[in-house]
């Protein structure tokens, strides 16, 4: 798969995606268009289904929705709060170290740079992109298992890690479509192309896929 039949794949999937369910963190931005709240929300679904993400934020930002509110808390509510999202009393110190840096260096302002994102504490490349993307409306390429996967899969890439499949798409694709692929091809991912047995017989963009890596399909 070329570049032009990646983007034209691209655009396919965008008729379908208001079909498929959102991912959860897409909807909390569309919501609040807090990058906080993007941020916040985007640690908790690290290895997390959705369904429990969305309980677990809602739950979490009824009692805090800035850094300062967050650090009224004790790490028992939070934990509470986000049971039982992934390694959840992990997250709840992760939060907390997150908001009381925000207030201490930033003035509770989540910074818009994604070298500087990625220090703060449980804080990785997918995670500051979708940030940048999701929270600030910043060209961004966020690479998760799903864009990984099925981009390797359409044989638009041959890459190893998500960080380099990230690497290969700013190369290959212009600036201006790199945020829309993260929220097309997660939904695509968790709704048709999934990682075993894909519902190949009912994929939109199946003339365009050169199927890698896919040894049973439906």
């Amino acid at each position: 798969m070329n570049t032009a039949q990646y983007l034209n794949a691209l655009d396919i999937l965008a008729i379908e995606y208001p079909k498929w369910n959102a991912p959860i963190v897409t909807l909390i931005a569309q919501r609040t268009n807090d990058p906080y709240m993007v941020l916040i929300s985007t640690i908790l679904s690290l290895r997390t289904k959705d369904e429990t993400t969305a309980k677990s934020s809602q739950r979490l930002f009824a009692l805090a929705r800035t850094p300062r509110e967050m650090v009224a808390l004790c790490p028992e509510t939070i934990e509470e709060l986000i049971y039982p999202v992934g390694f959840y009393r992990n997250k709840a110190a992760q939060i907390l170290a997150i908001s009381r840096r925000l207030i201490d260096e930033f003035d509770g302002v989540v910074p818009n740079d994604l070298d500087t994102l990625m220090t703060f504490n449980g804080v990785g490349r997918k995670t500051a992109n979708l940030v940048l993307s999701l929270g600030f409306g910043l060209p961004s390429v966020c690479v998760d298992t799903h864009v990984h996967r099925i981009s390797n899969r359409f044989g638009f890439v041959r890459t190893k890690t998500p960080e380099e499949t990230e690497m290969a798409i700013r190369r290959k694709v212009q600036m201006d479509r790199w945020s829309g692929i993260n929220d097309l091809l997660v939904a695509f991912g968790q709704t048709l192309c999934k990682p075993i047995s894909p519902f190949c017989s009912a994929c939109f963009v199946a003339h365009l896929c050169k199927r890698v890596g896919v040894e049973k399909s439906r």
